[in-house]
């Protein structure tokens, strides 16, 4: 339970009897043993972040999840604390393609609620959990150099869309993060990185979290979104997807704005050596401890093949 929650428990949990959390326990085992070592890259982002009962849920997960033997990261996002930071100052947020327009402006903007703000609160959040977490961007330990994202247009190739200091990551240098996960501490990582000539970059955070599940061979990539998962045209989730199967999602335009980029991370890692990718409904409590310890399906998972 939170500490933000009074003494009595809810029905659910105080209900069930004390041979059935034996149980319960008893059934996560395997997976403990399974993925015991083994790096799991989380990415933060919607609800699951705006929601103080949920924020408690997620720190506390990640810290369980580092008691019991694997290693979190986390990668976090930041779009409405962005929108309302940029608000503030009269200006408006603009998307292309599901990619934020970043004028200079609104880069100066993106890098004090990323790198300040949201990355502080999440790092304070699992420290008051109990773990050790230390807040990381793309210029500490040289960890994501980026350059200018040339953006196509989606439906004609030849034209190109000028979305500012958005970045596409040229390379990731994971040894701050190998660094700090052997000294039992949890990375929290803003997508920000840095150019050649020392600019920084806004880069999706989803993107980030794909590429660095990637280079640090992680087991599991999970991201906590908004959405149950992916859904087909009647609304249904779909648990379990192939590559193949993304691709024609895309073609028939079930999957379209915002979850492109999102779908198009996710299946890179699957198919450059993460053995899975989960899109997890952030709105669920607890979501990712029932998704990686229990056999139930909390979102879609995707495998490369």
């Amino acid at each position: 339970m939170s500490n933000t929650t009074p003494l009595v428990q809810s029905d659910s949990v105080a209900n069930i009897a004390p041979r059935d959390k034996a149980e319960i326990l008893a059934q996560a085992l395997p997976y403990i043993r399974k993925f015991h070592g083994k790096t799991i890259v989380i990415k933060y982002g919607g609800n699951a972040m705006t929601d103080p009962e949920l924020q408690a849920d997620f720190a506390e997960d990640v810290v369980l999840l580092k008691l019991v033997g694997l290693n979190p990261v986390v990668v976090h996002g930041g779009g409405p604390q962005i929108d309302s930071a940029l608000n503030k100052i009269g200006k408006k947020g603009q998307f292309i393609q599901g990619m934020r327009v970043t004028d200079e402006e609104t880069m100066e903007v993106v890098e004090w609620v990323l790198a300040g703000e949201v990355q502080q609160d999440i790092v304070g959040l699992i420290n008051a959990a109990g773990g050790k977490a230390v807040g990381l961007t793309g210029r500490d330990g040289g960890l994501i150099r980026a350059r200018k994202l040339k953006l196509q247009d989606i439906k004609d190739p030849s034209k190109e869309h000028d979305v500012g200091q958005v970045g596409e990551i040229e390379s990731i240098d994971p040894s701050v993060v190998k660094a700090l996960q052997d000294d039992q501490f949890i990375p929290v990582i803003s997508p920000i990185g840095f150019g050649a000539q020392n600019e920084s970059y806004n880069i999706n955070a989803d993107l980030v979290a794909a590429k660095l599940a990637t280079v640090l061979k992680a087991e599991k990539l999970m991201l906590l979104t908004n959405i149950k998962g992916v859904l087909d045209k009647e609304g249904n989730l779909l648990t379990d997807l192939t590559a193949r199967q993304i691709d024609e999602l895309i073609l028939d335009g079930t999957i379209s704005g915002g979850m492109i980029p999102k779908i198009a991370g996710a299946l890179d890692a699957a198919k450059s050596g993460v053995n899975a990718v989960h899109i997890v409904d952030g709105r669920v409590p607890h979501a990712m401890l029932l998704e990686i310890l229990t056999e139930q399906a909390y979102g879609t998972m995707i495998r490369s093949h």
